[in-house]
């Protein structure tokens, strides 16, 4: 089973983001940046397909030198080997990242790609359904267990106020969404093997791909910090219901909800 494993490093949840002078970014000095947690998930559910079938696990990843952290990651978990696309100066939205993850993935032999379904930095939720689409693979998103025989995958899927059974065969694309599995914790002689695992840096150009095809269709225009939020306030009262008479009247005449 050759299994590909779709990264992205992201700032850690608990970081502080501020946005950078140029208004369209964030400052990055002092942000501790870790593997995407949903992509934990893929490489996690990628190592325990290739220790029941055997196989190989190669993980993808797209973004500047530093990015090669979150390969080394998935690495010192168990995957075999590693591809770093740097686009270096090009900005590219979500569907140049697909093109790019495209142009890598088609000479390559493989059966099955795990992504997680989303990253926690943009939420685009847009780079893995596009690159199966260029891929010409079918796609299964949110899933939460699979089951692969006879060529097939199964995959039980959370969808609003359930889920639902979904299967295509080889090769195809999953997307990891949480309950799927509890990742492994790296070792220590796992973090010092991960270190002589090769681990492949390719650019745009070796890809065939230049500026022009990867020019985004989305731009962000401007951020913007989050509005403020107001402390909350203390209804008193001698009693329950003088309380909730009170809140009433804050409700109607000065919050004008009701």
């Amino acid at each position: 089973m050759e299994i590909l494993v779709l990264v992205k490093q992201v700032p850690a949840t608990e970081s502080m983001i501020a946005i950078a002078g140029d208004g369209v970014s964030i400052k990055t000095d002092g942000i501790k940046f870790v593997m995407n947690p949903y992509d934990e998930l893929a490489v996690e559910e990628a190592l325990k397909i290739r220790e029941a079938q055997g196989g190989t696990v190669t993980i993808l990843s797209v973004g500047p030198a530093k990015a090669a952290e979150a390969i080394r990651t998935g690495l010192a978990m168990g995957a075999d080997k590693g591809i770093l696309i740097d686009p270096g100066d090009l900005t590219i939205d979500g569907l140049g990242t697909a093109k790019l993850l495209a142009a890598a993935i088609k000479p390559l032999s493989y059966d099955l790609i795990v992504a997680g379904h989303r990253a926690v930095d943009d939420d685009n939720f847009q780079v893995a359904t596009a690159l199966a689409e260029l891929l010409a693979i079918p796609n299964i998103s949110m899933v939460i267990k699979q089951e692969l025989a006879d060529g097939k995958i199964r995959c039980l899927c959370t969808v609003e106020g359930g889920t639902k059974e979904v299967e295509a065969p080889l090769p195809v694309l999953i997307a990891a969404q949480r309950g799927l599995n509890d990742p492994r914790y790296a070792s220590l002689p796992g973090i010092m093997k991960a270190k002589k695992k090769p681990l492949e840096t390719k650019t745009p150009a070796d890809l065939g791909l230049a500026a022009a095809d990867l020019q985004p269709l989305v731009k962000v225009k401007a951020l913007k910090a989050p509005a403020e939020r107001k402390g909350g306030r203390l209804i008193e009262g001698d009693s329950v219901q003088a309380k909730a008479a009170q809140l009433a009247r804050l409700l109607r005449e000065e919050a004008k909800v009701i």
